[in-house]
C-alpha cells in the first residue's frame, strides 16, 4: 500500500496504515508493522496512545517569550531565575533545545524560529519567528546572541540574515563552532560535539 492509495472508510486497518505513513520517517512497511502491533495490543494501550495524542494537541502551546513548545507560559526555561538572561541561543526547532540542554553546557535562554529561510520552498523571514525575536531585544538585557541554526544551506542563509539584522543593535553575535559537520541537524549531534561547538563559538 502506498501513501497515495485510497482507503475505504470502513477499512480501519488500511486507514490507520495510511495515517501512520504520513508521519516523517515512517514508510508503508513500518506503518503496517505499527498498525498490527497496536491491533495485537490490549485495548487499553490503544486508548492510552489516542489520549496522549489528543492531550498533546490540547495542552501544548508556544511560549510567549521564546516560542518553545510548553504546557505553561512562560516555559520552564524562561521562568528559571538561574538562567543567564544576557544570552539567547537561536535554534530552528524545539527538539534542538533538547539536544543542547542534554549537554549541560549552556545556561542561557533560547529562541525557537520554527523553521529556516528557504527561498526555494517559499519560506522567507516573515514565515519564521524573527519578529518575536527582535521584540525580545527591546528590554536591553540581552548582550550575546548565539546562532545555532543547522549547518546546511537553509541554516546558513538564516544565520547570515539574522546576523545582518541583529549586528546593528550593538549585540555580540556568535555562531556555533565548526565542530558540527556541514549538513548535520542539531538534534542528531552527540553531546561532546555539541559541547565543543558551544565552547568554541565564534564571532559571526
Amino acid at each position: 500500500m502506498s501513501k497515495s492509495d485510497p482507503v475505504p472508510a470502513s477499512d480501519a486497518i488500511g486507514r490507520l496504515v495510511q495515517e501512520f505513513s504520513k508521519l516523517p520517517g515512517i514508510g508503508p512497511k513500518s506503518a503496517q508493522r505499527i498498525t498490527f502491533h497496536l491491533l495485537r495490543s490490549p485495548e487499553e494501550k490503544a486508548k492510552a496512545l489516542a489520549e496522549a495524542l489528543v492531550s498533546l494537541k490540547q495542552r501544548v502551546n508556544l511560549c510567549s517569550v521564546c516560542c518553545n513548545v510548553t504546557e505553561s507560559d512562560p516555559c520552564p526555561i524562561c521562568q528559571n531565575g538561574q538562567r543567564d538572561v544576557t544570552q539567547v541561543c537561536i535554534v530552528e526547532q524545539p527538539q534542538d533545545i533538547l539536544a543542547l540542554e542534554h549537554t549541560g553546557a549552556y545556561k542561557g535562554l533560547y529562541h525557537v524560529l520554527h523553521g529556516a529561510i528557504s527561498p526555494t520552498e517559499g519560506i522567507g523571514a516573515d514565515n519564521i519567528r524573527i519578529k518575536e525575536l527582535l521584540t525580545r531585544f527591546q528590554n536591553n538585557t540581552v548582550k550575546e546572541v548565539i546562532l545555532a541554526t543547522n549547518t546546511n544551506l537553509e541554516g546558513e542563509q538564516t544565520a547570515m540574515y539574522l546576523s545582518r539584522v541583529i549586528a546593528p543593535l550593538g549585540l555580540r553575535v556568535t555562531r556555533l563552532a565548526r565542530g558540527l559537520p556541514f549538513g548535520t541537524e542539531l538534534e542528531y549531534a552527540d553531546d561532546v560535539t555539541l559541547t565543543r561547538a558551544l565552547e568554541g563559538r565564534q564571532e559571526f
